[in-house]
């Protein structure tokens, strides 16, 4: 049991420095020597873990998520906040991490760019990228159809609240990533005005 809990430590840490690698050096250009020097460890070593660096980005990025979906977790069952509270500060926390993250962002399109070149065909890159981000979108469709069956989010088509929701996201990662805007203020403001369209009005009592 201890040399598993040890290899998964050492596990992480190659993750977590190797991720560093990625942002500084591009997707192309981080090669799997410069991981393993970056980890401190030879190249026999790092193939114990990961059998190249493609995996290793995969498990990277698996990483980053896991952290944020338990923290996404954590707003889900706050009882404290409203349904249209909770998904406010959702769709914040995640446009507060791709602001700190930034640079991953264009690594990532770096990656996608690498992807398309070595591909047989567009529908494979697509098909990567939707895996990776239905996960998300379901997120935020439970949380819009909790809000409308508790009456506080009007009852709308959930598909369309979601493509909305998620578009904010994707004009984040287009203004961060691409344009190098160093805020998502405006996305913000955005996600606010949107927010304050979906939330249900309380229906004044009858009058006498």
């Amino acid at each position: 049991m201890a040399i598993i809990i040890e290899h998964e430590k050492r596990r992480k840490e190659i993750l977590e420095k190797a991720l560093d690698v990625f942002v500084e050096e591009g997707f192309e250009d981080a090669t799997y020597q410069k991981i393993a020097d970056r980890c401190v460890i030879t190249r026999t070593t790092l193939y114990t873990y990961f059998r190249n660096k493609r995996e290793i980005f995969n498990f990277s990025i698996k990483q980053l998520l896991g952290k944020v979906e338990e923290e996404l977790h954590e707003v889900r069952k706050d009882t404290a906040l409203s349904s249209s509270e909770k998904l406010t500060k959702t769709i914040f926390l995640i446009l507060d991490t791709l602001k700190e993250n930034r640079r991953l962002l264009s690594v990532i399109l770096d990656y996608l760019l690498y992807l398309a070149k070595s591909a047989s065909s567009p529908e494979i890159i697509d098909s990567r990228v939707r895996r990776r981000t239905v996960r998300l979108r379901h997120i935020l469709a439970t949380m819009v159809i909790g809000g409308i069956r508790a009456g506080e989010i009007k009852n709308a088509d959930v598909h369309i609240i979601d493509d909305i929701l998620y578009g904010l996201l994707e004009t984040a990662i287009f203004h961060l990533a691409v344009l190098k805007r160093p805020s998502v203020d405006d996305i913000k403001n955005m996600v606010t005005l949107t927010m304050n369209q979906l939330v249900e009005t309380p229906r004044r009592p009858a009058a006498d």
